[in-house]
């Protein structure tokens, strides 16, 4: 008998050698992950009167959430300090990934100031040398596609989400121009070129919103600064990313069937 036990466990050690991420069985429930800088993290900028949409989108879902996002990271420095791969070793086949990022990667790392965060212009394969360290940087399309694809490996599905506005009635009158990073993570979705990669432009959800708020209405959900909301400002961006899901406002996507 024990001859038979270990047999079988070779046989089933074998088999799991033998099967790719995409052919294990996906979670009955799937897990929600989510990859962003203070805008989406828990206390947003850490300053006692700021919070993270992440913190909320829980009210919205009906799937467990895990918010990875952290504060003053950009794609460059998220893939740098090891957290995409972080959550790459989480997730499991079927999970979500939300990766959103765009308000601290502008700039450029050619100076010998280069912060560590901004990335490479461009959306394809272009390349930039740090002024500070020689290191060599790259799109904010390469990194975020890189840790796109790294999750499809396993099995996961992303969603591309473009970054929230900063505040749109900060003058008194509504601006709504988007930076290049909304274009950018639409073109990031798009070259992934999977069918369990979608965009979410997270940016005119909550630009509608605040369009619709007003100017006194808006002004209010920021206490400190134009790009940090407080905890009703984050719900409000939790509420738009939601809803703009159920409606399909870019296609369908992953998330579609786990909104409330």
């Amino acid at each position: 008998m024990k001859f038979a036990s270990s047999l079988t466990f070779v046989a089933l050690a074998a088999l799991e050698a033998t099967c790719t991420p995409v052919e294990l069985a996906e979670r009955a429930t799937p897990t929600l992950y989510l990859a962003g800088d203070s805008t989406m993290a828990r206390n947003g900028a850490n300053d006692g009167s700021t919070d993270g949409w992440g913190q909320y989108i829980a009210n919205y879902v009906t799937i467990p959430v895990v918010n990875k996002a952290i504060g003053g990271r950009s794609a460059r420095s998220f893939s740098n300090e090891g957290r995409f791969t972080e959550i790459e070793g989480l997730v499991q086949s079927g999970d979500i990934v939300v990766i959103e990022f765009g308000h601290n990667d502008g700039g450029s790392p050619n100076g010998s100031d280069d912060n560590g965060r901004s990335d490479c212009p461009g959306t394809g394969d272009e390349t930039c040398t740090s002024g500070a360290t020689g290191e060599t940087v790259y799109t904010f399309n390469h990194y975020v596609e890189g840790a796109a694809q790294s999750y499809l490996a396993k099995g996961a599905k992303v969603i591309v989400s473009s970054q929230t506005p900063n505040n749109l009635w900060e003058t008194g009158t509504f601006q709504p121009s988007a930076p290049r990073f909304v274009g950018y993570a639409s073109v990031a979705a798009d070259q992934i070129g999977s069918a369990d990669a979608a965009f979410l432009d997270h940016f005119q959800a909550t630009a509608n919103a605040y369009q619709s708020l007003g100017n006194e209405g808006t002004n209010a959900l920021y206490p400190n600064d134009h790009t940090h909301t407080s905890p009703e400002g984050a719900d409000l961006n939790a509420r738009a990313f939601a809803e703009a899901i159920s409606a399909n406002m870019n296609g369908t996507t992953p998330l579609g069937d786990y909104i409330k």
